[in-house]
């Protein structure tokens, strides 16, 4: 296992276990926009995923493999929150379904750029954007989770 994977799962751990203890037990008192909206401005900040694409942000030689799928699809996500931010917090008709959208897409994203990062090796050229896979996308993913639970068990 690479230092990167090592990382990752930690990370997932621990923001799993501040998810346990503080989120979950409050799901079924909150209203799905209370939880929603915090994560929805959360992933607004995946536009820095761009950053994958900046020199200066990774080392030279990142694989384009990943580093473009990775730095859209993250955009993809920042911009899909964003878009269901208004009609979250409006209750209005069609904001479940962007909810749906932002959480399938940008989990997808997620799992494909773990994915290619470890059958690119990419985490060697990570530089200062490693952070990135070894805290944001831990978070993320659990967020991601916490959204898919309150889609189907807490918002009707």
């Amino acid at each position: 296992m690479n230092i990167l994977t090592a990382n990752l799962l930690f990370s997932t751990l621990a923001f799993w276990i501040a998810a346990k203890l503080y989120l979950l037990p409050r799901l079924g008192e909150l209203k799905p926009a209370t939880m929603l909206l915090p994560i929805l401005l959360l992933h607004s900040f995946r536009h820095l995923g761009l950053m994958f694409l900046a020199p200066g942000a990774t080392y030279a030689g990142i694989p384009a493999e990943f580093a473009y799928p990775a730095a859209f699809g993250d955009l993809l996500a920042a911009l899909l929150a964003i878009a269901a931010i208004p009609a979250v917090a409006r209750n209005m008709r069609g904001a479940r379904l962007m909810v749906w959208l932002f959480s399938v897409e940008g989990t997808l994203d997620l799992l494909v750029a773990i994915a290619l990062a470890t059958y690119y090796a990419a985490s060697t050229f990570m530089g200062p954007a490693y952070w990135i896979p070894a805290f944001w996308v831990p978070a993320l993913l659990v967020t991601h989770y916490i959204a898919f639970l309150v889609l189907l068990k807490y918002w009707r």
